[in-house]
């Protein structure tokens, strides 16, 4: 009955209403809402943006682009003597790397975080059923881990990794609470987690607020944690509505009901230009650009995506310049490779395709789709050249991009079918199960130096056989890409590093494993009486820091 009163206050309230005018109740309305809770199952940036408020990774990436430590006390280094080389029995040179969870780290039920905490994460995290999106770091990277006592471990790693430091995907869970449903049947723990059946219990969260209610596909209450370390956060209650409508998110921001839309999964870029023009002086709005790939993702299972050449046509019949100008006013350059210009590993060099119809016709015709019906491409068997891309419901933006690229793809002869769903179904289900049947429209968006191992390595195809785990739902293999992705990991020195990641960017723009469109700035629009909110441009979210979020004086 509460969480009924509590949506209806929050559709009905109007501008001005003591409920949203309250400077101890921040109301964040984003388009997305979590397809599930667990921190390292189903990678979606709005589970993501939510969790960094209730949450603290080890190591995470700053506003500044700098590692940092967030759960540990500080990062290991070699000159301190807490990460050092290692040969082990087998031969093999690998590196430990030793860590010391903070001492104040409690979850939010008051059991201590420890590093029972830590070995039960492992344990989890590299079991062959367990669906996490980055397995390899627990199945293959880390060979084990010591104990040195309750608040102090040990990571002994495969090999001897460049970024040793770095343990931004370890999200700890808490063994006396996930250890018996875990235990119980590995294989459907996703589902059974107590993040899914019981995401309100306060022994989940350990981060500056606490996940206090859920109303599926409606919105989240957050509350402040009593055993937080940090600083104490500002507000009473935060409140994260889910409206899948840009449109709609629009009004309910004009009318009150929302106060903020970020950036990370907020309105798209047109929308917000056209909003600044009529409504900016009541509003702060900035952009943020940084690493968010905008791409159509490829399923290369299909017979026709399977031929690279089809794949280049299709980019090489893609205008995104005048894309890029019409519709995003020049502030989201068009992207010819996966690893952005703002990154200090890009090389540029690498092949790229520029708005070319004829080269376009000219690579349908030697894949055999040379003959035309009705305008559309058909190839010897009669078979006709038809495609269906996928985006996420109701995001305006993206809906009126998938237009034009059905229009252009058009004049190539190329037929594209539009079929979406709301973007807990297509992150939740579609991509990870590889149900999507030809191209899919999303963004990855990555940290600073972040080698692409999850989305482009062979391992990493989703299968019914692992669960489900990894990110590389194109089904690209490529095993000169596999060595590069690997060799990246542990050629720490600077010019073999450099040329690794040159070629890594060569192979990709070769093979064209999804189709680069754009890399995106990120819209911001906070009230003017907010403070503290620094978009990072990156994988971590300006949540992590929510505890410097305040009303202004």
């Amino acid at each position: 009955m509460a969480a009924f009163t509590l949506a209806a206050a929050l559709a009905a309230a109007p501008m001005g209403s003591p409920a949203f005018a309250a400077k101890d109740e921040l109301v964040i309305g984003m388009t997305q809402f979590p397809s599930n809770w667990h921190p390292s199952m189903e990678a979606m940036m709005a589970k993501s943006y939510v969790l960094s408020m209730a949450r603290r990774p080890f190591t995470a990436y700053d506003p500044d682009w700098r590692l940092t430590c967030m759960l540990c006390t500080e990062l290991p280094a070699l000159d301190k003597g807490t990460a050092e080389y290692e040969t082990r029995a087998d031969g093999k040179k690998g590196i430990k790397v030793t860590y010391t969870i903070n001492p104040k780290a409690t979850w939010g039920d008051g059991t201590p975080v420890t590093t029972e905490d830590v070995l039960f994460t492992w344990t989890v995290g590299k079991h062959p059923q367990s669906g996490y999106s980055n397995f390899d770091l627990f199945a293959r990277d880390i060979v084990a881990i010591d104990a040195k006592d309750e608040r102090t471990f040990t990571i002994h790693r495969d090999k001897a990794v460049c970024s040793y430091a770095e343990i931004n995907d370890f999200e700890i869970l808490p063994a006396h609470l996930e250890r018996a449903v875990f235990e119980a049947d590995p294989a459907t723990y996703r589902n059974r987690s107590k993040y899914e059946t019981d995401t309100t219990n306060p022994g989940l969260w350990f981060g500056p607020y606490r996940i206090a209610q859920v109303e599926p596909g409606s919105h989240v209450v957050l509350e402040p944690n009593p055993t937080w370390w940090g600083a104490k956060p500002a507000f009473k209650r935060v409140i994260v509505k889910s409206i899948e409508n840009t449109a709609a998110l629009e009004a309910n921001l004009l009318a009150g009901q929302v106060d903020m839309v970020p950036g990370e999964t907020g309105l798209p870029l047109d929308q917000v230009l056209a909003f600044e023009k009529r409504h900016g002086s009541r509003y702060n709005v900035f952009y943020k650009p940084g690493l968010f790939f905008e791409h159509v993702e490829l399923n290369l299972d299909n017979p026709a995506l399977a031929d690279v050449r089809v794949r280049r046509a299709l980019l090489h019949a893609i205008d995104r310049e005048a894309i890029s100008k019409q519709l995003y006013d020049g502030r989201q350059p068009v992207a010819h490779n996966e690893i952005s210009p703002l990154d200090r590993v890009h090389a540029p060099g690498y092949p790229t395709y520029a708005f070319d119809p004829a080269l376009a016709g000219k690579l349908l015709d030697e894949a055999g789709w040379s003959e035309r019906r009705a305008g559309v491409r058909h190839n010897a068997k009669g078979e006709r050249l038809s495609l269906e891309i996928m985006t996420t419901a109701g995001n305006r933006s993206r809906e009126v991009l998938q237009q034009v690229l059905q229009a252009q793809w058009r004049q190539a002869g190329v037929e594209v079918r539009i079929v979406n769903e709301p973007a807990r179904v297509l992150f939740g289900d579609t991509l990870e199960k590889r149900r999507f049947k030809s191209m899919a429209l999303f963004a990855w968006i990555s940290a600073p130096e972040n080698i692409p191992r999850t989305i482009l390595h062979s391992s990493m195809i989703p299968t019914e056989a692992n669960n489900w785990a990894g990110q590389n739902y194109t089904g690209y293999k490529n095993p000169e890409m596999d060595k590069v992705l690997e060799d990246l990991e542990h050629v720490c020195e600077p010019d073999a590093n450099r040329a690794l990641w040159a070629k890594l960017q060569a192979l990709y723009a070769q093979d064209l494993p999804n189709l680069p469109l754009f890399f995106r700035a990120d819209p911001f629009i906070l009230p003017s009486w907010l403070d503290g909110v620094v978009p990072t441009g990156h994988l971590d979210s300006s949540t992590l820091w929510i505890e410097t979020w305040k009303a202004k004086e």
